[in-house]
């Protein structure tokens, strides 16, 4: 439900003659922004809780290797620390946000698991050729692909939109998902997993991210059409779509006074952590998805029903 204003922790939705609803939100962070695509989870306040101590793994993902994008902080960080748990080794490629990278790989290595750093543009399409060759260089062998990594940008109007971030935000979202998922396909043997991150605004069509949505929509498609195209290969295509989660892309995206609000129009009231991503994410990539494909797991706290 879209809210008429937000106040503090209440939404206000007025139905005319039949009153007013009055809704309590959970704020998770208060008003902050942050000027750079795709954001510093360092710069956060609070920062993201990335990791759920109760989670024990089982060696779901042992001896696995994944290539997460975006992998250095937000959902990508939380993919990768339960991965690590699970018993995987993992390769984060990265954009530029060298500090959260180098934070995130020492967290991994705390734990006794491995990780490998690669600093790059998605957009470019040789980024991609660049992450298989050091991955295979340096773990012999791919078997889960999350692209996870994006950007996006409030705009108030389709007249807001520059061809320049158009262009941008289609290069990084969807052309460095096709490029990488390319290079890799030929290194995916039976059992392998690829996961790519939709969005909750596909679903009811966010007003202000319209070349962001546009893009999300477009991964539904991608893996529905890549999923039925592999599954006799026995190797699956699926996609997340989350709601609102406590990541950099937040505040790097939406003016600070949005910030406290996010999350509100769902049924649970609240945004969520990274970690709660977590074992979707495991779930997807081992084998307890065994007969999983093309398939669209939405993880929004009832924002998106059906």
């Amino acid at each position: 439900m879209e809210y008429d204003y937000k106040f503090g922790n209440k939404a206000f939705k007025y139905f005319g003659t039949k009153g007013l609803e009055i809704k309590e939100f959970k704020i998770l962070a208060p008003e902050q922004e942050q000027k750079d695509q795709p954001g510093m989870e360092y710069l956060m306040e609070p920062l993201p809780i990335f990791d759920n101590p109760e989670y024990k793994g089982s060696n779901k993902l042992k001896d696995k290797v994944a290539i997460i994008t975006g992998g250095d902080s937000g959902l990508g960080k939380a993919c990768a620390i339960a991965f690590v748990k699970e018993g995987a080794k993992v390769v984060i490629p990265y954009y530029n946000e060298h500090q959260d990278a180098l934070t995130t790989k020492e967290y991994i290595e705390k734990m006794g698991g491995e990780c490998l750093l690669i600093s790059g543009d998605l957009a470019d399409k040789s980024f991609s050729k660049k992450i298989v060759k050091c991955t295979l260089e340096k773990f012999g062998k791919i078997d889960i692909l999350v692209n996870n990594a994006g950007v996006q940008y409030q705009s108030k109007s389709l007249e807001c939109i520059s061809d320049e971030q158009f262009d941008r935000t289609m290069k990084v979202n969807i052309y460095g998902m096709f490029y990488l998922t390319k290079e890799v396909l030929p290194y995916l043997k039976s059992g392998g997993s690829i996961i790519n991150l939709s969005s909750v605004t596909t679903f009811y069509g966010e007003p202000e991210l319209i070349d962001y949505v546009t893009t999300k929509g477009a991964i539904v498609g991608f893996t529905r059409a890549l999923a039925r195209s592999l599954a006799l290969k026995n190797i699956r295509v699926n996609a997340i779509a989350p709601g609102f989660y406590w990541t950099p892309l937040q505040p790097a995206c939406w003016v600070k006074e949005k910030i406290p609000s996010l999350g509100a129009d769902s049924a649970m009231a609240r945004g969520a952590m990274p970690y709660e991503l977590a074992p979707t994410f495991v779930f997807l990539a081992s084998d307890d998805s065994s007969y999983v494909t093309g398939q669209v797991i939405h993880n929004n706290g009832g924002e998106v029903m059906g």
